[in-house]
């Protein structure tokens, strides 16, 4: 049996991360290297291999941890949980990754299932569920602080489809890592229910993406990853739940099949970790390079969005230079990983609680210095993109969700418009 094609609708971590990033990946044990890259997964029967000059993996969504769930103390034991993704590449073969970073014990799934979504809802494309497995089983055990990556399935995928990929652990757990901001709809059902087509058990709604932290596929003509780390505005905060639109979501469709990565997490900062009260707004950038960004399968292009934090939220970074050379760290880092590295200007928010004239002075020289050209590869204008030109220091007001610094899906749509494709296909330059 081949892939399962149905017709349907419209490298690692380093110092400073908030947990140790493992990789399990018994997935690929036995394999050339250890690591699976000598042997690819044919077009054929889940497991057949081809060599690896056939294809390639390459990433084709991700999610970043945030930390643990709140009230989830002892796990999930005893539901299965179904997670709605929508990959931004396609290929003829899926694998998928799960993560128990924020983990305080081991977590077991005994089953784990991916398949192709109906529509907007749990439910499923008939004959499209298929069994995950984890180096030719269907359990696996993720140590605290790990990460497994299923062996892959043959399962065609186009760009833009949505995938739902369910997980089920029968007994207690230390808390659920999580992604707190899916701006997707993702479900949970009392029971083993991972196979299941119809959805019908799965009465349970909520917001976050559980356990889920990336979705590869094996793509024939692979090409490049984009991976965007950035904060709220890349976390797509205040895009229309279930629509696709964030703003690397019209970005994946200008690109037409090159995979966009996004790696925001609402809150986050350039230079300082979350405080303790708010641990959701995850580490650092500078640290979330190393845990988030360099391990992404096929990675070449780098956009930075990241700063505005660093001047809005308490305790405030009012030195620009202390900003700038945050990112100069970070482009350079991220050049000597092999990624070309493309740097974001940040938008106006006044309007926003926090705004004043010292922090847009802020703003402004750090915009300057990125204007100037001296660290990245290339630039994304997101101020002169979406800024009013009557009164710049402000969102268009097309572009405001209402409260100053979130775009409304237009803006998101105004945000993926500003990136010059032209910037996104230059060679990686030699680390300086």
């Amino acid at each position: 049996m081949g892939a399962v094609g149905v017709r349907r609708g419209p490298a690692w971590a380093a110092a400073g991360v908030v947990a140790v990033l493992v990789i399990v990946s018994a997935v690929l044990a036995g394999l050339p290297g250890g690591d699976g890259r000598g042997l690819r997964p044919a077009p054929g029967p889940p497991g057949s291999v081809v060599p690896a000059a056939q294809g390639a993996w390459v990433g084709a969504w991700s999610a970043a941890p945030t930390g643990a769930e709140p009230g989830t103390r002892d796990g999930l034991g005893g539901r299965s949980l179904r997670n709605a993704v929508q990959v931004s590449a396609g290929g003829t073969a899926v694998r998928v990754e799960l993560s128990n970073r924020y983990g305080s014990q081991p977590v077991t799934f005994t089953r784990a299932s991916v398949g192709l979504a109906a529509g907007a809802g749990p439910e499923a494309v008939a004959g499209s569920v298929l069994p995950l497995a984890f180096g030719g089983r269907s359990a696996v055990t993720i140590p605290v602080g790990g990460v497994v990556l299923s062996d892959a399935v043959g399962l065609a995928v186009e760009p833009a489809d949505r995938l739902l990929v369910s997980v089920y652990a029968p007994g207690p757990s230390g808390p659920v890592t999580y992604h707190r901001h899916a701006r997707e709809v993702n479900f949970a059902a009392r029971g083993e229910h991972t196979r299941d087509e119809a959805g019908v058990a799965y009465t349970t709604v909520t917001e976050h993406w559980r356990y889920l932290t990336g979705v590869q596929v094996f793509s024939p003509v692979p090409r490049g990853a984009v991976v965007v780390l950035g904060d709220s505005l890349t976390d797509g905060i205040t895009a229309t739940p279930g629509a696709g639109h964030r703003w690397t979501d019209f970005l994946a469709a200008r690109l037409e099949g090159r995979p966009v990565l996004n790696l925001g997490i609402s809150g986050n900062r350039l230079l300082r970790d979350s405080p303790p009260g708010r641990a959701f707004n995850g580490a650092s950038g500078l640290s979330r390079l190393h845990s988030d960004v360099l391990r992404q399968e096929g990675a070449e292009v780098l956009i930075v969005q990241l700063g505005i934090n660093d001047i809005l939220r308490e305790p405030r970074q009012l030195d620009a230079e202390r900003i700038t050379a945050g990112l100069d760290q970070l482009a350079r880092e991220a050049r000597a990983g092999g990624l070309r590295v493309v740097g974001a200007t940040l938008m106006p928010f006044e309007g926003h609680y926090a705004w004043s004239p010292e922090l847009e002075a802020v703003r402004l020289t750090v915009n300057e210095w990125l204007r100037s050209g001296e660290v990245f590869d290339g630039l994304v204008d997101l101020d002169a993109a979406l800024r009013d030109p009557v009164r710049p220091s402000r969102l268009l007001p097309v572009f405001d969700s209402g409260d100053g610094l979130h775009p409304t899906d237009a803006g998101y749509e105004a945000m993926a418009g500003a990136v010059d494709v032209g910037v996104l296909e230059a060679g990686v330059p030699a680390p300086a």
